[in-house]
């Protein structure tokens, strides 16, 4: 019987982190095989350290296509681009692997963009690094938003039990109200409901967060921030069909949607969402990024340097990014 499952990407990440351990710690996991064709985009001396480093016994693979992927259990296939040093250290912070970590995620999305993959899903990167490699970006969803063309995206994480969809991420909080406006609000809100659809829920319960204590509490608290940036475009959203409520109080908001009351929350800002995210366990977080030509899913930690190479960094976070990304992959290969 012909079974659908999507090409996932998954990108190395910065070579110097846990990046490499964690990514074959989970390839050794056979029901991820049983249901999408993972491959590796990075570099096959590092993979090979960290398959000595973690004791796993698998087999490694290069290849030069994602269509030439054995993609299965006992073999991990690896796009091999050669870009760092085989004595490059662990969880040191260096130019080297910064620039490493940016060409692999640059090679995923060519491979987007050609629609050779479904899902894209990537192990820490370092921004630091990042930045004295010369590639100046916040993080990895504007890298992707950049070489995508895209204009209209957002950051959501996902934990058991919640999930959560930004407004603005990695701005200071003074900057992150000033952005906050109408149209973004509202894009926001539907990248949420048309997300939340492709994965199967129907007419997906949005609440949105207050910007201020108790939502504003019609104008006690504030400068009419809620009545400005917030409510013209729930409204908007309402008069489409959409299920959204609010602004309601964040304090209590991440609480009832933990609860079952909504299946997903529009925070305002990067602390006001990530935090409650976080208290769930860092372990189990997932991030994704929304909007983009391919669904690209994420761990929810760093790059970890201070245990870095020493067979400690757990994989569970990674494994529910690959889940995440064969959950909402658009579009299905037959194979």
């Amino acid at each position: 019987m012909t079974t659908n499952k999507p090409n996932i990407a998954i990108t190395m990440g910065d070579p110097s982190g846990v990046g490499p351990e964690i990514i074959v710690k989970s390839l050794n996991d056979k029901n991820i095989y049983e249901n999408c064709r993972p491959f590796v985009i990075g570099d096959l001396k590092i993979l090979k350290r960290a398959l000595d480093v973690t004791n796993v016994d698998l087999q490694l693979n290069s290849i030069s296509n994602p269509e030439d992927a054995k993609c299965q259990y006992g073999t991990i296939d690896i796009i091999d681009l050669d870009l760092v040093s085989e004595d490059l250290p662990w969880g040191q912070v260096s130019p080297e692997a910064g620039n490493a970590a940016f060409r692999y995620l640059e090679k995923a999305i060519a491979y987007a963009n050609e629609e050779k993959i479904q899902g894209i899903c990537t192990a820490p990167l370092n921004k630091e690094a990042l930045h004295k490699a010369g590639h100046i970006y916040p993080g990895h969803t504007e890298i992707l938003a950049e070489l995508t063309n895209t204009k209209d995206f957002a950051m959501m994480l996902s934990a058991p039990g919640l999930r959560v969809i930004h407004v603005t991420t990695h701005v200071g909080i003074i900057d992150a109200i000033n952005k906050i406006n109408v149209d973004r609000q509202y894009t926001v809100i539907k990248l949420a409901h048309e997300t939340l659809q492709k994965a199967g829920i129907k007419s997906p319960r949005i609440a949105v967060c207050g910007i201020n204590p108790h939502a504003g509490e019609n104008g006690l608290f504030g400068n009419g921030e809620e009545e400005e940036k917030i409510i013209p475009a729930i409204e908007k959203a309402q008069a489409e069909g959409i299920n959204v409520q609010g602004p309601l109080p964040a304090d209590t908001l991440f609480f009832r949607a933990k609860r079952g009351d909504f299946d997903i929350v529009v925070a305002q800002y990067h602390d006001q969402g990530h935090g409650p995210i976080k208290v769930l366990g860092l372990e189990a977080g997932v991030n994704i990024t929304v909007g983009l030509p391919t669904i690209r899913t994420s761990v929810d930690h760093g790059t970890a340097f201070d245990i870095a190479g020493k067979n400690i960094a757990d994989e569970l976070s990674l494994k529910e990014a690959i889940r995440m990304a064969i959950e909402l992959a658009p579009e299905k290969l037959s194979k």
